[in-house]
């Protein structure tokens, strides 16, 4: 069982190539499984709470008892919180009045258009 290293080198060669071949097949199962599942655990955004969040002064301080200003845009949109002044840092004419207004003409969700 002499085996020249010209043999050696070629198995060597042989064995590098098939792992790099079953982990770029890993991979490429792997890349389509994420891709599909992207898809079909898509979350759906109510874009009203983006269009809350700016109108709010985006400081993120928690003193209205919330971990920042998309908490409170969150809850704002879903009608858990219903009076906007609990943000300290908020103007009534400048966050306030335009939140309830907006809040006003958008009852409904509106979600982004299907692709």
């Amino acid at each position: 069982m002499d085996m020249s290293l010209l043999d050696m080198a070629f198995d060597n060669g042989m064995a590098i190539l098939y792992s790099f071949l079953v982990l770029l097949a890993l991979g490429a199962i792997f890349a389509f499984l994420l891709c599909l599942f992207s898809v079909v655990f898509k979350v759906k955004e109510d874009k009203r709470v983006g269009e809350v969040k700016k109108l709010l002064p985006g400081i993120d301080c928690g003193a209205c008892g919330n971990a920042g200003c998309q908490e409170m845009a969150e809850k704002l949109v879903s009608g858990e919180v219903k009076d906007p002044a609990l943000c300290r840092p908020g103007k009534k004419e400048k966050n306030f009045d335009p939140i309830l207004l907006y809040l006003k003409e958008h009852p409904e969700p509106v979600y982004e258009e299907e692709e």
